[in-house]
């Protein structure tokens, strides 16, 4: 199960990850309606990805071994592209 919640973090984060990167598109095009929707859409599948998160924190506390593993590494990864892409429009 565990394995599992990790799976969900990396689906949400990738989700979220995809529609910021979009959204950085849409604002270099100066497209704001559409960038503040793909940031409301990725703000939710953050949402989910920290409710992921939560239940394995939450296994630990009761005691469950909880291996981070590369997958669940994997998962925070995600959103590194986006500080580069928001840097391009300051450069």
């Amino acid at each position: 199960e565990l394995g599992m919640i990790a799976f969900e973090i990396i689906a949400y984060s990738g989700d979220a990850r995809s529609k910021l990167l979009e959204a950085v598109k849409q604002a270099k095009q100066k497209n704001m309606e559409n960038c503040e929707k793909l940031i409301s859409e990725a703000k939710q599948c953050l949402t989910d990805a920290h409710r992921s998160q939560t239940q394995m924190i939450a296994a630990e506390a009761r005691g469950e071994n909880v291996e981070v593993g590369f997958i669940t590494v994997h998962a925070q990864d995600h959103l590194k592209d986006i500080i580069d892409n928001l840097l391009d429009i300051y450069r």
